[in-house]
């Protein structure tokens, strides 16, 4: 377990590699960015590259940067599943003329997007004082319903001291407990070394959902269920008065706001947060006023300032806030929050002139990631460890300038700089996938955890 006296305490922010299968195949119902730009030509190496680049950054400014390794795709096993037989070079052409929408689910490099990976609850805030691990289902839609299991072993491999760090199982993939992970969910604390409160925000509820109409989103699905909220939060043995749960704005989530990391993001006691986040705004403040040690600070951007077109469009709210030494907070944008002029006006008139401890912005190019509906705050897993959990973890994984420089070769080695939807039948691409994931379990040195099954 944790030792009680180590108040060394750092969020580490671990990012997902982009897969050399990034592609623009546009699969996720309700992600306007990912549905706009179907079938353009990706960039795999220049979207990988950026990732790092964006880690290096952090990691130089003297945040805590880990890193977390890419799926196998394409998913050959999943094609065998579904009936699909021969050799791999028939499974992907048979797919390709039969079911090429399945094809490009399983070729889907969404797994960069780690804060869909899993909850997380640190050490200080669970009653056995170990971090706690829920991987998520993802059940709401079949391309990342694929990657839990290995998920899970990945997790597992790099948190796998048993005395510090607990993996809960998987939710039930059923739309009941459909659950999107970290995405949905934020810790508010005084500090990353100081107890926290959960915020849970789901769109809808399973059982009694439809009792009132009037507040179910009509144009887009609502991905969370309140019932995966309870059950992760009962698994790593958060109790009530380290809980919020509240509802996701409807017309939020027809707008595109698929997870609350679109309109909300929270960190330390700061809340910074759209107007339309939430459908009970004033009790979702008021409960974590109650529930918190420390005074919350929320920073509400009104409507009239920013329209919900434009925080979808923007990511504004997918940015990551960062705790520095002396109490201020800096909030990492994306690039395409300098494109809209409501956008950047807010950031510098009201989030930098505000009374509030946001002092610094940082722009940085994510746009590979945007054109597929992630930004910043998506690539990212939000860890909090203490200094003796930080020793614990296995494998190469805490980013350096080694392993930066290391990466960033294995990337140039092996990645396209072209790919397009009609690619991913080439079976070729299969096989360099596999070489460049077999390399990179040596790099990271964390063991097997990819099916490696090419035939």
């Amino acid at each position: 377990m944790s030792d009680a006296a180590d108040r060394n305490y750092r969020e580490v922010n671990f990012d997902g590699l982009v897969g050399p299968t990034h592609n623009y195949s546009g699969l996720a119902l309700g992600n306007v960015a990912s549905m706009t730009h179907e079938g353009l030509v990706a960039n795999p190496r220049e979207a990988a590259l950026q990732g790092l680049a964006k880690m290096k950054a952090l990691m130089d400014a003297g945040y805590a940067q880990g890193v977390l390794p890419p799926q196998q795709r394409p998913d050959l096993g999943a094609l065998r599943s579904l009936g699909f037989t021969g050799s791999d070079a028939a499974v992907l052409a048979r797919a390709a003329g039969e079911a090429p929408q399945i094809l490009r689910a399983v070729c889907s490099a969404s797994s960069m997007w780690t804060a869909n990976a899993a909850t997380v609850t640190p050490s200080l805030d669970a009653p056995d004082g170990r971090v706690h691990f829920t991987p998520a289902n993802l059940q709401s839609s079949f391309h990342r319903f694929l990657e839990p299991a290995t998920t899970a072993r990945v997790l597992a491999a790099i948190f796998r001291d048993e005395s510090r760090f607990a993996h809960h199982p998987v939710l039930p993939a059923s739309p009941a407990f459909s659950d999107e992970g970290a995405a949905n969910h934020t810790r508010l604390c005084g500090g990353h070394g100081e107890p926290g409160v959960h915020l849970f925000v789901y769109g809808r509820e399973a059982f009694g959902w439809g009792a009132e109409e009037s507040v179910a989103p009509k144009r887009f699905p609502a991905r969370q269920t309140l019932e995966a909220s309870q059950a992760v939060a009962r698994q790593h043995g958060l109790g009530e008065s380290q809980t919020v749960f509240a509802q996701q704005h409807p017309d939020a989530i027809d707008a595109g706001v698929f997870h609350n990391d679109v309109i909300a993001v929270g960190n330390g006691p700061v809340l910074l947060y759209h107007e339309m986040a939430f459908l009970a705004e004033r009790a979702t403040l008021d409960e974590l006023r109650a529930k918190l040690a420390t005074p919350l600070i929320p920073v509400r951007v009104p409507l009239e300032a920013v329209s919900l077109d434009d925080a979808v469009a923007s990511y504004l709210f997918n940015s990551q806030l960062l705790s520095n030494p002396d109490g201020t907070m800096t909030l990492v944008v994306p690039g395409e929050c300098q494109e809209r002029e409501s956008v950047w006006r807010t950031i510098q008139d009201h989030l930098l002139a505000g009374n509030n401890p946001i002092t610094e912005v940082v722009v940085k190019d994510v746009k590979q990631s945007m054109r597929n509906g992630g930004g910043p705050a998506c690539l990212r897993l939000r860890v909090v460890l203490g200094e003796a959990e930080r020793a614990a973890l296995s494998g190469r994984v805490l980013l350096d300038e080694a392993l930066h420089g290391e990466l960033t070769a294995w990337v140039e080695r092996h990645y396209r700089d072209r790919l397009a939807p009609e690619d991913l039948a080439d079976p070729q691409l299969a096989v360099e996938t596999l070489a460049a994931l077999d390399e990179l379990t040596r790099i990271l040195a964390i063991g097997a955890v990819y099916p490696f099954q090419l035939g």
